[in-house]
């Protein structure tokens, strides 16, 4: 079942790239991000209420929430100002920006071929956000390319601070989504609440369940009985992404987008630990 699990999170969250996109079509970041952590936080709450035990060790889901909320925030408004192809393949960088935090934090001395992988892995992203012109800096949009990689970036520092999480799954998204919804909402009462149309409402819906729902649990039972299986999968991803983007929004899939996405997952493979 392990390896149906994987097949399952990987061509779900190939999909979400698209949802993203079309779902902002309706509504905005903030939007999108309220009613899909609305959604999340009905399965996660079905799911641990039987266990259901409010306590201090849930308190650490204040700042974990508070990442999480940010990480979405970032990449959703990455997504409003650039083509899905873009933002996807920038946000894809976050495991080179985990190899980067782990030096400060974890006091982890790279290697030769990690310092390459790394060179690697940003150069592709150069192109992604350049289109290939990455001698003159081209950007095509610096603010959304911004965003694309700093999201990357917190969710690099969101895994580092999860990880050391030991409480049950089910558990802990459930307190760290219920916070993230709690300064959400905040922030969309502060902004004025108004109802999107039902096409944006259905896309939240979708990308509360198949982006930070279902697909989590499926990941977290693929990569608990055969990770190595799962973590290889995983790289079919970005470029499974590619197809839903073509035939979904109708982008023209850049020759420098599919390039870019090759340099950042050799990159990423070559700055693995072995």
């Amino acid at each position: 079942m392990s390896k149906k699990h994987a097949v399952g999170a990987v061509l779900l969250w190939s999909t979400v790239a698209s949802a993203f996109k079309l779902s902002l079509r309706y509504m905005s970041p903030l939007q999108l991000l309220f009613w899909a952590l609305l959604t999340s936080l009905f399965l996660y709450g079905a799911l641990y209420f039987r266990n259901f035990r409010p306590s201090r060790e849930n308190l650490r889901s204040a700042y974990l929430g508070l990442v999480l909320f940010l990480y979405y925030t970032v990449l959703f408004s990455a997504y409003d100002l650039l083509p899905a192809q873009e933002a996807q393949a920038l946000n894809y960088t976050w495991p080179l920006a985990l190899v980067l935090l782990s030096v400060p934090l974890l006091k982890r001395k790279l290697a030769l071929k990690t310092l390459f992988g790394l060179f690697l892995g940003f150069l592709g992203a150069l192109i992604v956000a350049t289109r290939g012109n990455v001698l003159s800096l081209g950007f095509s949009n610096p603010v959304g390319d911004a965003l694309g990689l700093g999201s990357a970036l917190i969710w690099a520092a969101y895994w580092l601070l999860n990880v050391r999480d030991v409480r049950r799954l089910e558990e802990k998204m459930f307190w760290n989504f219920a916070f993230a919804l709690i300064y959400v909402s905040l922030l969309i009462l502060l902004a004025g609440f108004s109802l999107p149309p039902m096409k944006g409402l259905a896309g939240a819906v979708y990308v509360g369940m198949f982006e930070i729902g279902v697909t989590y649990l499926l990941w977290y039972r693929a990569v608990e009985s055969d990770v190595a299986f799962a973590s290889n999968l995983a790289y079919l991803v970005p470029f499974l992404s590619l197809l839903f983007i073509s035939f979904l929004l109708g982008e023209r899939i850049e020759p420098t987008t599919v390039l870019g996405l090759v340099l950042i997952v050799v990159g990423i493979l070559l700055g693995r630990e072995e």
